[in-house]
């Protein structure tokens, strides 16, 4: 990404693409001195690893104008001004039509982040299948997107510790695995961790009810660690897997993107060795130089969430009983 300074601005071409970049020096992250050019520089170093996990998906952007102490909103539809070389997709939504910015080149990213879009999410679903006419389920008939994805989110609740939610983690892992999907494990970047999975494409509510009944299971089974309920005051002490996560209209953190919090954290993959070993929570919170080291070293630990054999979802109660 070479850079050539403007009157104003810095312009930059990325992969072909010319863009022009301002405040570069704005500090984003006050406790750390953390600027938007590296932000920048992260987005681009790590954009062949994040963009397989994002792209062909309806991204919704967190965005801090002043940086992580200032106010920030989620973003949906593409922005005044949008480049024409970024993709969008008009999705019909609940609230209407949105037009969203789908991230799938290096150039994008770089883009977004000049924008101040710290947080990248998305849903567990590709914009590419709804465009499919998939008569066996009848479920883009419906209007309902099919995922291509499982997401066990892990909630923890007052008086938890990260040590608890790796030990949940490691149970929701096997609880896949014995149903025949592979797991793998995600820092959420904050407070919690995520167990994704691959399957075949499926209607998002039958995910979502997979999920929920492997809630419901987990808290007959352990009903002093995990909580079924979603009363913030019944999960003290407890974890909670927020099985909604799964729902078509959520979306979830995207394997790599920053996090808007004090320190420039990243939403991290895992491996089950690290999981296992937690220990405190320094064991699981990773700056984007760690994160570059550890794809230097280990390359993409979600990987086998784009693996192109993906097992079935197992049956599941509609409702998740």
């Amino acid at each position: 990404m070479a850079m050539v300074p403007a009157a104003d601005n810095v312009r930059t071409r990325v992969a072909g693409r010319e863009l022009s970049i301002v405040n570069l020096d704005k500090v984003m992250y006050p406790a750390t001195g953390y600027t938007k050019a590296e932000v920048i520089s992260y987005y681009s170093q790590i954009a062949d690893v994040l963009l397989p996990h994002v792209a062909d998906r309806a991204l919704t952007r967190v965005r801090f104008p002043d940086g992580v102490s200032g106010p920030s909103f989620y973003e949906k539809n593409a922005p005044a001004g949008t480049p024409d070389w970024v993709r969008t997709a008009r999705i019909l939504t609940s609230d209407g039509p949105v037009s969203y910015v789908v991230a799938d080149e290096p150039a994008t990213l770089v883009w977004l982040a000049n924008l101040a879009a710290l947080e990248l999410h998305v849903p567990q679903w590709r914009v590419g299948v709804l465009d499919q006419r998939t008569a066996a389920s009848g479920a883009l008939e419906r209007g309902e997107p099919l995922a291509d994805r499982v997401v066990v989110d892990l909630d923890p609740g007052a008086g938890t510790t990260i040590v608890d939610v790796a030990r949940a983690a490691m149970i929701a892992a096997e609880r896949l695995a014995s149903d025949g999907l592979v797991p793998v494990a995600q820092t959420s970047g904050s407070k919690g961790i995520q167990v994704y999975a691959a399957v075949a494409p499926t209607p998002s509510r039958r995910i979502w009810a997979y999920v929920k009944q492997l809630n419901g299971t987990l808290h007959r089974r352990q009903p002093d660690f995990f909580v079924a309920s979603m009363s913030i005051a019944e999960r003290a002490g407890r974890i909670y897997v927020d099985y909604n996560q799964n729902l078509a209209a959520r979306n979830t953190i995207a394997p790599y993107s920053l996090r808007g919090r004090e320190r420039p954290t990243v939403a991290t993959p895992l491996t089950w060795e690290e999981v296992a070993a937690t220990a405190g929570p320094d064991d699981l919170r990773f700056s984007p130089e760690d994160v570059l080291d550890r794809v230097a070293e280990h390359g993409d630990l979600a990987a086998d969430l784009l693996h192109p054999d993906r097992p079935e979802l197992p049956v599941a109660d509609e409702d998740g009983a």
